[in-house]
């Protein structure tokens, strides 16, 4: 746990986000997409995040499984639950949305990719 401190502050911090309310500001009502954007960008950074973190523990001896699952599934289902928990347990206040869930997975694959063929060379 203490190699991966910024990958679980990353992750504790979408939580948190995903359930608070949402303030509404009328600039970012003229970016188009602007909350698909944003999910996007979340997933896209906490993943980037394991991956590096990930990396960097294991320079030399990697588990391409457990970094499958770790940085990409985990994420991707992680996402869908709070997507579930967001319609379901939230009263109203938040809601939940497979095009939330799209971009969500969106991210991870982009960190993925960029983990897989950025990251991966640089750190090595």
């Amino acid at each position: 746990m203490k190699d991966y401190k910024f990958s679980i502050f990353c992750i504790l911090l979408i939580w948190v986000l995903c359930f608070m309310k949402v303030p509404e500001f009328e600039v970012m009502e003229d970016i188009p997409f602007v909350d698909k954007w944003t999910h996007i960008v979340m997933y896209a950074g906490t993943c980037g995040v394991i991956w590096i973190e990930y990396l960097r523990k294991h320079r030399t001896e990697r588990n391409g499984k457990r970094l499958l699952m770790f940085a990409i599934v985990a994420p991707i289902i992680m996402s869908g639950i709070i997507e579930i928990l967001q319609e379901n347990c939230t009263g109203g206040n938040r809601g939940g949305d497979w095009l939330d869930f799209a971009a969500n997975t969106l991210g991870v694959l982009l960190a993925a990719a960029i983990g897989h063929f950025l990251f991966r060379k640089w750190i090595h």
